[in-house]
């Protein structure tokens, strides 16, 4: 067996017969530059956490959480909200009926009526919403069933749709437009509200439909093919959803910048939830004096127009009126978090006083010299 022998200038990169001038054997040493970066030589700061930071912060974080809390809370609280559901599952619901026989197949639209009452007015406007449950929107697959090239209005993909869209790509030979899942599921029931006044008169609540989808989405992400000028001729060629009952250009022929991929109530559909209980902008009710409540008090009639099945997957149909504030929707999570965590701050906060306070066994003798 070969000895081998140890050099510490080996370890360094050197090697027994090298040149030091510079010749073709030399070997760069692999030690690290002796700089203060390399070398981890740099300052550092380290906190050093005592009772007299520690304690301030709990108490401090806890005294600005809890009144921002309450004011979240109360504010969510002063948000008016009133709920309907219309699933129909229930034998004494007036939509019963329209649940138990209506189906993707059906050709007739159902109609029923929910008569309610609201106790309280409804002040500034008012938001009109459409709610389901136990439906995913958030599956993979689903959501990944769409084109977005041919939402934005690209004739190649227009007429050749992406492969992601699949098994609603196509339609007896002719693309689908829009193509895949989550267009081919739109919620199409229609919903109409009425005030009874006092001598029984049904008056009509007008329900705007525009400005209801996100700016950008409205003006960049959808876009028809060929403008807006004649959507039949820029749509020629393609076949509708397989469960639609009209192609897309005819979604709202009465006004052509609501109409064909631009058409918000699609729009809104198109922005998939993340919950399988969710909710989505139907309507507006604008208010039109400041005298008057936008929904007075009193009794009121929902006519619907029975065309989206879900008795299938177990789900639940609902239509919610709603307030809004500065912070948005009713939702009095937020102010229930920032309570909560101010309050375990500030009861650590004491707790950690009080252990301080009967554990510290500093005696402040020590400190004086003898």
């Amino acid at each position: 067996m070969m000895a081998s022998s140890y050099n510490a200038k080996e370890e360094d990169g050197h090697h027994p017969g090298a040149s030091n001038n510079g010749g073709a054997g030399v070997v760069k040493s692999k030690k690290p530059d002796n700089t203060a970066f390399k070398q981890q030589r740099l300052p550092a700061w380290q906190p050093i956490l005592t009772a007299g930071t520690v304690l301030p912060a709990f108490f401090v974080i806890g005294l600005i959480f809890i009144p921002i809390g309450i004011g979240l809370y109360v504010t969510s609280n002063n948000i008016k909200e009133y709920e309907i559901d219309y699933t129909g599952a229930d034998v004494n619901n007036a939509c019963y009926n329209c649940a138990k026989n209506f189906s993707w197949n059906s050709t007739t639209p159902c109609l029923c009526s929910v008569p309610f009452t609201l106790e309280q007015p409804f002040e500034s406007n008012v938001f009109m919403y459409y709610g389901l449950s136990n439906f995913y929107q958030n599956h993979r697959r689903y959501v990944k069933s769409r084109d977005d090239s041919q939402l934005n209005g690209d004739q190649s993909a227009l007429k050749s749709p992406s492969k992601e869209c699949e098994p609603y790509r196509t339609s007896e030979g002719q693309p689908i437009a829009p193509c895949g899942a989550i267009a081919n599921s739109l919620f199409n029931d229609t919903l109409e509200l009425y005030h009874i006044d006092s001598n029984g008169t049904r008056n009509a609540i007008p329900l705007v439909k525009k400005g209801i989808a996100w700016w950008t989405d409205k003006h960049v992400k959808f876009r028809n093919p060929g403008g807006n000028d004649n959507l039949t001729v820029a749509f020629q060629g393609t076949s509708k959803p397989v469960n639609w009952r009209k192609p897309v250009f005819e979604m709202d022929p009465s006004d052509p910048e609501n109409n064909g991929f631009i058409n918000e109530d699609f729009i809104v559909w198109m922005r998939t939830a993340a919950l399988p209980t969710f909710r989505k902008l139907y309507r507006i009710i604008q208010k039109k004096s400041s005298t008057t409540p936008t929904l007075p008090s009193g009794k009121y009639v929902l006519e619907i127009t029975y065309n989206y099945p879900v008795r299938s997957f177990d789900g639940r149909k609902r239509m919610i009126l709603s307030t809004i504030s500065w912070m948005g929707g009713k939702n009095p999570f937020l102010g229930i978090a920032y309570i909560t965590v101010g309050s375990i701050c500030f009861f650590l906060g004491v707790v950690l006083l009080i252990i301080h306070h009967k554990y510290d066994t500093r005696n402040s003798s020590a400190d004086i010299p003898s």
